[in-house]
């Protein structure tokens, strides 16, 4: 039985990444208007700083940005509807897979199971946080 449930364990948190990770990628994938990188601004600060352009070349370079920006999103456009649905389906697997486990588990190890994908999801919440800043306006990126 021991065996089992660690096979059930492994299969959880297989499935927990597999659909974190394709969610997470899913979000990267297509830039959204209600949200715009730190990085991404703090880069083209950067190049004029140490590139020190001048004016004309930094309305050039913004040009390029706002184009290649453009361009990106027009191309991840028709894939976005099936990232959605798939990253919603892992949603669905992934929570039915943890509720099937902690039917394995006793009170104490289903509060600790519960703690554990909490952790998680905040982990996976924090790195999405560092790539991006809440509230800011649409911009295009300077990758």
């Amino acid at each position: 039985m021991q065996n089992s449930k660690g096979y059930a364990m492994m299969f959880l948190l297989g499935a927990f990444v597999a659909g974190g990770a394709l969610g997470f990628t899913a979000d990267r994938m297509v830039q959204n208007s209600a949200r715009d990188c730190h990085g991404h601004e703090n880069f083209r600060a950067r190049i004029e700083k140490e590139l020190r352009l001048n004016t004309t070349q930094k309305t050039a370079i913004d040009s390029l940005m706002t184009e290649r920006h453009r361009q990106i999103v027009a191309l991840f456009k028709p894939v976005k509807p099936q990232l959605d649905s798939i990253n919603a389906a892992a949603r669905v697997v992934s929570e039915s897979t943890h509720e099937q486990i902690k039917r394995l588990l006793d009170p104490s190890q289903r509060v600790a199971f519960d703690k554990m994908r909490d952790a998680a999801r905040k982990d996976m919440d924090r790195n999405r946080q560092r790539w991006s800043s809440p509230g800011a306006t649409s911009k295009p990126d300077s990758r």
